[in-house]
């Protein structure tokens, strides 16, 4: 599958559309030139790998009490780091970021995931190797 947004539930988005477009066909020109033989060089990409799951700051009865701070808001892949602002009160206090590394915030502030008492999704930068790659001749 590929997932391409942001975008709000129960909307189409003609630049989002267009990059699910440009995905799905770099994936399917991938295939057809693996299956002619063509070698793919040795690579390295960097990656997002998923930390944990952050949720909205609650009181003891469960409920909000503080938003995605401004400066956040619409960051999603930018580094976060320790000190940052990353929720406002509703008394106007900034709750700020405490990790002892960068991390790299993304779905913040989805609707779709305030029913999963999820803020926003910690990831972590990494670089993946891959070796050469080639359909084995049969």
């Amino acid at each position: 599958g590929v997932e391409v947004g942001p975008q709000p539930q129960g909307v189409a988005r003609a630049d989002v559309l267009d990059k699910m477009r440009k995905i799905v066909k770099h994936g399917l020109d991938f295939v057809q030139l693996f299956n002619e033989g063509k070698e793919f060089p040795p690579c390295t990409i960097e990656v997002f790998k998923i930390m944990e799951k952050v949720d909205y700051p609650r009181n003891k009865n469960g409920e909000i009490i503080a938003i995605i701070h401004p400066k956040l808001q619409d960051q999603d892949w930018q580094p976060l780091k320790n000190g940052d602002p990353l929720f406002l009160t509703l008394d106007g206090e900034v709750i700020p970021y405490q990790g002892n590394c960068t991390v790299y915030p993304t779905f913040i502030n989805e609707a779709a995931y305030y029913e999963k008492k999820q803020a926003f999704v910690k990831t972590e930068k990494i670089k993946l190797t891959a070796k050469h790659l080639r359909l084995p001749v049969s």
